[in-house]
């Protein structure tokens, strides 16, 4: 009992300390897990194939959750552990926080913590879920669990405040189901801990109902049993807790079903407490109620806490197991919730009561020289729980060499990542052999930009030691390749990879890396030609390192007009067309209207000498002096005008022109010519160059969201008929600037 601290003063605590809010996922499954955990998942699943296991991804970092566990008082040990247990700090060191316990280590915090150390089939279960489940909770199950104890098949009986007995119709497995369904906690939970906090017998003085001054009064679970200097007085301030909730509000006694002055109001409303206190608000574990790390409840962390034992969970979780075994429970549907943190260590934290002056660090390559198998153990003795085990001639690497007093024990990682302790007495060296020959192979030497391919790698002879591989791109740029031999293509081009052994054998294969196209743009809109009149259509290929950027042009009646291989069109007769661009490497394919118009006389239309007419697009447009009158004093013709924007919306004489924008001439109220403006550095047609135009090029080079048509010319600043890139960017910072405006024609 004294281990057990209740923290009811959580929300004094929440006042002082400021809130971080901390976003936990679950995921399902082992493959959900970082790798360092499913090799230890692995082995229990095999076990027992009916557990399920749940990453609970806690999004806080490692560090930081040690730095807020790990002070003073939060955790405790008994003064009697070796002081790589107990916080060793001057003015702190075995100071009693509570009658015979004092502070952690921080090490100990680490160790608790890490629930690496506890993947095996005892200690998993302060993972646990401790929810309700309907599925697998039933009266049979409640049983097994207190079988050997005198609750076992018992009906219950309680004596009242005046000392009567009374006898029920219930069995305590009765009143645990009852329990469990009221308040959503587990009825195993709940039997296995009465049978932790009251032992096995009826005669505890927390369920005798004859305690002086608390006849009549039952705590099965200990709630509020403190401790205390004055004789039990922790039993007597569970008591005090129910009856009267140690002072609690009518509202609080209510829910609890407090005074508990028969078995099932204790029974029943000290798992409502459980439940409504901590499993019902994310806490549905051991390990989550000692260690406050789920948000659940709003994202106070690190307070909320069960208890203070350090080793609680891990106390607790070998009670559970023992009172789940031989019951036929293990075989059911069992659910484990277990945290992972950000940038934990890469190898499980070893317990306090490991020696660092026992083990000398190494690497070496072992075998398991049994004739069977050899057991893995979480620590270095016979006592600790079984990992895994090694079949014999199985390999290892010894990370750590035991020079113990005594048996001598080996930490091993496995080379499935499982990390334990080995009996150093079965352990032999590997004979080193040399790496004599590497082979590569991959499935196919061509690879598409952004792919992955696993290259393969066989050395020999396959018992060769120190097999460590370094892989090589000739051009990074082209192709990279990781330590585990994954080659991801990056851009279009050819390149070598090397993979050399220690002694520097080494093999080498070629790979291409083929970037297909994804997309098509042509830097014009609608094509209004004269009869006679030239035209090239630009095509933008993306993207820009595309392995075959060849494309096919199709004039859909090449009577009207004609189109060669550079994109060369020839308008014929008067007519309307529509001229097809392909892409000869994918099936991607864009298309222009064309239209082909009789020629006007000379002077029915007379363009500024300042504009460039290039068929039916104009350059050469005054960024200063763009309005729509403006551009309206540069025409000279009989004719109606008018300019609309790219949005086909009709323009008054002091909007701005830019890109995009027509200017329509109208005879007689029909339409005769049509224009289209482009104006270099206003790729977002309002007819302005600003920083918007920076934002909205810059998505484009990114391809976050292209632009196409007439706007691919507008931002091709730099006139070389490519597609808009950094260069384009930086002239335009230079024209905002003022340190070289942007040339329009």
């Amino acid at each position: 009992m004294k281990y057990k601290i209740f923290f009811f003063i959580i929300l004094l605590f929440f006042a002082f300390f400021p809130s971080y809010s901390f976003c936990s996922t679950k995921l399902e499954g082992i493959d959900a897990f970082p790798v360092n955990y499913q090799p230890y998942l692995k082995v229990l699943k095999q076990k027992h194939p009916n557990w399920n296991f749940i990453a609970l991804y806690t999004d806080l970092d490692w560090n930081y959750v040690i730095d807020n566990e790990n002070i003073f008082g939060k955790n405790l040990v008994p003064i009697s552990y070796h002081d790589n247990w107990k916080n060793t700090k001057n003015g702190e060191y075995n100071v009693e926080v509570d009658k015979g316990w004092v502070d952690s280590s921080r090490k100990a915090v680490e160790y608790t913590m890490d629930p690496r150390n506890f993947l095996n089939e005892v200690r998993i279960f302060q993972f646990e879920i401790l929810s309700y489940d309907e599925k697998t909770n039933n009266l049979d199950g409640i049983e097994k669990i207190l079988y050997g104890t005198e609750f076992y098949n018992k009906i219950v009986e309680y004596k009242n405040s005046s000392g009567n007995n009374i006898v029920t119709s219930d069995k305590y497995s009765d009143l645990i189901l009852k329990g469990g369904i009221t308040s959503k906690v587990s009825t195993y939970h709940l039997a296995s801990r009465i049978k932790q906090e009251v032992g096995p017998f009826l005669s505890h003085s927390s369920i005798s109902g004859t305690v002086s001054g608390f006849e009549g009064l039952y705590n099965f679970y200990n709630i509020g049993a403190t401790s205390s200097s004055e004789p039990m007085g922790a039993i007597k301030n569970g008591l005090q807790y129910a009856k009267d909730g140690k002072g609690a509000s009518q509202e609080i006694k209510n829910k609890y079903l407090i005074p508990w002055n028969t078995k099932e109001k204790a029974i029943t409303g000290g798992a409502i407490f459980i439940g409504s206190s901590y499993i019902n608000i994310g806490q549905n574990t051991i390990y989550l109620q000692k260690f406050d790390v789920n948000d659940e409840k709003g994202g106070e962390l690190f307070w909320h806490q069960y208890m203070t034992n350090v080793l609680a969970p891990y106390s607790e979780s070998k009670l559970v197991y023992n009172g789940y075994k031989d019951s036929g429970i293990f075989e059911s549907g069992l659910t484990f919730i277990i945290p992972v943190y950000d940038n934990m260590p890469e190898l499980p934290i070893e317990s306090p009561n490991i020696l660092d002056n026992d083990f000398v660090s190494d690497n070496t390559k072992m075998f398991a020289n049994v004739s069977t198998k050899l057991n893995v153990r979480s620590g270095p003795g016979s006592s600790y729980e079984i990992i895994t085990t090694l079949d014999s001639k199985e390999q290892v690497t010894r990370i750590a060499r035991g020079k113990q007093s005594g048996e001598l024990w080996d930490r091993v990682i496995l080379e499935n990542g499982i990390v334990g302790y080995v009996f150093q007495s079965y352990l032999e060296p590997v004979p080193e052999i040399q790496v004599s020959e590497i082979k590569l192979s991959l499935e196919k030497t061509t690879i598409n930009k952004n792919e992955k391919i696993k290259l393969g790698v066989e050395i020999l002879p396959t018992e060769a030691g120190n097999t460590n591989i370094e892989f090589i791109s000739s051009d990074n740029s082209i192709a990279m390749i990781d330590n585990d031999g994954y080659i991801l293509g990056l851009s279009s081009g050819k390149c070598t990879i090397t993979a050399k052994a220690s002694n520097n054998v080494s093999a080498s294969i070629d790979i291409n890396v083929y970037s297909p196209v994804t997309d098509i743009g042509i830097d014009t809109n609608d094509i209004i030609l004269e009869i006679g009149d030239r035209f090239n259509l630009n095509v933008i290929i993306y993207p820009e390192d595309a392995t075959n950027k060849e494309i096919e042009f199709i004039s859909q009646n090449t009577n009207i007009a004609s189109i060669d291989n550079q994109g060369n069109i020839i308008a014929k007769e008067i007519g309307k067309t529509e001229i097809i661009v392909k892409s000869l490497d994918s099936k991607i394919e864009k298309s222009v209207n064309l239209q082909v118009i009789e020629k006007l006389n000379e002077n029915e239309l007379i363009f500024d000498e300042t504009l460039v007419i290039k068929a039916n697009e104009i350059y050469g447009i005054d960024y200063k002096n763009n309005t729509v009158n403006n551009i309206k004093q540069l025409i000279k013709t009989n004719y109606d005008i008018k300019i609309y924007n790219f949005k086909e919306e009709e323009l008054n004489e002091t909007d701005l022109v830019g890109t995009g924008c027509k200017i329509k001439i109208y005879k007689d109220n029909n339409l005769l010519r049509e224009y289209q403006i482009i104006l270099y550095g206003d790729v977002n047609g309002d007819g302005k160059i600003n920083s918007v135009d920076l934002l909205v090029l810059q998505r484009h080079i990114l391809e976050i969201e292209k632009f196409d048509g007439l706007f691919l010319k507008a931002g091709n600043i730099n006139k070389n008929d490519k597609n808009p890139s950094s260069v384009d960017l930086l002239l335009i910072q230079r024209h905002i600037l003022n340190l070289k405006i942007i040339e329009q024609k």
